[in-house]
């Protein structure tokens, strides 16, 4: 859950070890998401305004909330018996139903959202309820679901009935409620350690989705669009997912593994909380974000430059998601000028694309931000080496 790392050097290419794996429910349980990203993404084709960045994370924040408290509960109650996959299978249901009123969210369709949310609230109650008769010190107290996932649900579905805009901060009231209590429990409201292996494994599978996403948003503009131009620009979009794909899966997904098991359990659920909870859903925004520029970027690819809202989802993406990861390393305790060398040219040459993209063709913005990938992986793959270098010299 990361990039270039300070400390332990993680092999390229190691998968986290250790513990268990996501099972065919929590993979088919995933593919509501590919649906919902898909939806989310769409809201920023085009020329999005600020109105539209806005909506889409507002829309993006509550079912990924509900996907890292789902994600939770399997991690720490294994079961895999006929109860879980029916609450599993309603949830599916409720967030399907949330995907299906995105397009029109801001409007007609935001009381549909609303409920789809709160049967979600009703779903995550039932899984956490049985913690509460468990013997002993890993007994969660009842009113932590009663209040987290009940009183959450019913107050969700009360505001279908709020009229806008009263809705949306009824909306946003409630989520900030649920970061709160979250927030003040510290971890005391977790019965026992998390599976890190497969915590690490349950996000990198997350960013596997809307990095699928992205390659979906590059094949369909490019179906709309069949010109060699087009094409150009696809490819040129491709290899920038594919660089950030090898560079987060070869360091920073192994490096979040190596610090969840170097963490005693009150620091591995903090861990949890911060990186896998809060920070990733940035990471993951800005790739969607990403998405809707690339779309663009490819339909648009006869144009003379880029509307100015697909150069902010595309370089602006670019540069939240290296500052995501810089909010991570930062998290990890790594010094801050150990996460300046790349961070600032990493958020820094996105900008500079954002300033000048108004003269840029649109191949021209999405070749610089694909090789300021490549040099970012380029430069963690010496690093690497250096460090392996180092260690064998000590040793």
């Amino acid at each position: 859950m990361g990039t270039p790392q300070a400390g332990t050097a993680p092999q390229a290419g190691a998968q986290p070890h250790g513990g268990r794996h996501a099972d065919w429910l929590e993979l088919f349980f995933d593919l509501v998401f590919v649906a919902l990203a898909a939806q989310l993404s769409h809201q920023l084709h085009g020329d999005p305004g600020l109105r539209d960045f806005a909506v889409f994370l507002a829309l993006y924040f509550p079912p990924w909330w509900l996907w890292i408290n789902i994600t939770v509960s399997a991690n720490l109650f294994v079961d895999t018996g006929p109860r879980r996959r029916l609450l599993m299978l309603c949830a599916m249901l409720c967030l399907a139903v949330m995907a299906a009123a995105v397009p029109g969210a801001g409007g007609d369709r935001s009381s549909v959202y609303a409920l789809g949310y709160a049967g979600t609230r009703l779903v995550l109650l039932g899984l956490w309820w049985p913690s509460t008769r468990l013997p002993g010190p890993g007994r969660v107290p009842r009113w932590r679901p009663l209040s987290y996932c009940l009183a959450s649900g019913l107050l969700w579905a009360v505001s279908a009935a709020v009229p806008a805009p009263w809705q949306y901060v009824m909306w946003a009231v409630l989520i900030a409620g649920e970061m709160a209590l979250l927030l003040t429990s510290r971890g005391g409201g977790v019965p026992h350690r998390l599976d890190t292996g497969h915590l690490v494994e349950r996000v990198g599978l997350f960013v596997i989705i809307v990095l699928g996403e992205s390659v979906i948003a590059l094949v369909t503009s490019a179906d709309h669009v069949w010109t060699l131009r087009a094409g150009s620009v696809g490819v040129l979009g491709f290899v920038l997912l594919a660089a950030l794909w090898w560079s987060y899966f070869d360091f920073g997904a192994t490096s979040a593994e190596l610090m969840f098991e170097a963490a005693d359990d009150r620091e591995s659920y903090l861990l949890a909380r911060d990186v896998g909870g809060f920070l990733h859903f940035f990471v993951t925004a800005s790739v969607l974000s990403m998405a809707g520029g690339l779309a663009t970027a490819v339909e648009d690819s006869g144009h003379a430059r880029l509307p100015a809202g697909a150069l902010w989802a595309l370089a602006g993406g670019l540069a939240a998601y290296h500052a995501a990861h810089a909010c991570i390393a930062l998290r990890y305790r790594r010094s801050p000028a150990s996460v300046a060398v790349w961070a600032v040219p990493g958020v820094g040459v996105p900008l500079l694309v954002l300033w000048g993209g108004g003269h840029l063709a649109p191949w021209l913005v999405v070749l610089l931000l694909a090789g300021e990938a490549i040099l970012h992986l380029l430069y963690a793959r010496m690093l690497l080496r250096r460090r392996t270098s180092a260690a064998a010299r000590t040793s």
